[in-house]
């Protein structure tokens, strides 16, 4: 089993014919993941990859029985497109944009409440299950089928965990990287929740970064419904408060947006940690052990 996307999941990609749209499409296809529909307003009526392409997610979503749908518009108008896709009733919306404006998420987060859609990001790189399908922008050559769940604020460090986890042979259920923004449309309890509930991840790997209070949430959930093993790694032990460090979410703000409180409070939570790193597939292959 896997969380949020499997061999049923049927795509519609909002942006599918811009330069980076089309280019992780052709990848998500060539993954094996079904990708029924585009929508690029003006566009409607064209084909791309022999994929229909509409103005509408509402006529799109209609008319092939997209579930799903992965988000390459500009950030000046990638609310509006989640906010559409929302409407349209698509249970789970994956936005790949970076740069979305904060105060477009507070009303993008005001309009989900109450509604049937999962949003993953903005500012991710998506999510895998691999061998069976994948929504997102990851390389889907490094994933491993298996048991072990990934859920990461940082792209990068996902690529880098899934590298090593493969090369010991440890295989991943599903991936997932929530994005680095401050107001991120899924947070670590809430994939968290997911792989507690999926009989078939046996453990868990959560990789955050400096900045904000997601990970000592985290910590309390772990603490209080978890009982699968979770190893953690913070990025950003040595970054100087006050500094922003690339991610929009990634800037010291007191004591709580440090790395070593987050590590703290992970451990004081059960969760094992990952020394460096380097060290995040050895520290798994070591807590699947014992």
């Amino acid at each position: 089993m896997s969380i949020l996307i499997d061999e049923k999941t049927r795509l519609l990609v909002q942006g599918i014919t811009g330069g980076e749209g089309s280019f992780h499409t052709q990848r998500c296809m060539e993954y094996g993941t079904k990708v029924v529909a585009g929508v690029t307003p003006g566009k409607g009526g064209t084909r791309i990859f022999d994929v229909p392409v509409f103005n509408t997610v509402e006529t799109a979503a209609r008319e092939t029985g997209a579930n799903a749908s992965m988000v390459f518009v500009p950030p000046a108008f990638a609310a509006d497109a989640i906010m559409e896709a929302t409407d349209s009733g698509l249970p789970l919306i994956v936005c790949i944009t970076e740069g979305i404006p904060v105060l477009d998420m507070v009303t993008v987060h005001s309009f989900l409440k109450g509604k049937n859609t999962r949003l993953i990001g903005p500012n991710c790189p998506g999510l895998i299950s691999p061998g069976k399908c994948k929504v997102g922008i990851m390389a889907g050559e490094i994933h491993l089928k298996g048991s072990v769940g990934v859920v990461s604020r940082s792209g990068t460090l996902t690529y880098e965990a899934v590298a090593q986890l493969t090369s010991l042979d440890i295989g991943q259920s599903t991936c997932v990287g929530i994005g680095g923004d401050p107001l991120p449309g899924s947070t670590f309890v809430d994939i968290l929740e997911l792989f507690q509930q999926d009989k078939d991840t046996r453990a868990v790997v959560l990789i955050g970064e400096i900045g904000g209070t997601a990970e000592q949430q985290a910590a309390e959930f772990i603490k209080a419904k978890m009982n699968k093993p979770v190893v953690a790694f913070v990025a950003g032990a040595t970054a100087p408060p006050g500094r922003r460090m690339g991610h929009a979410g990634a800037i010291i703000s007191g004591s709580s947006g440090r790395a070593q409180d987050k590590m703290a409070a992970l451990a004081a939570a059960g969760a094992t940690i990952a020394p460096n790193p380097a060290e995040i597939g050895l520290t798994v292959k070591k807590v699947l052990g014992r």
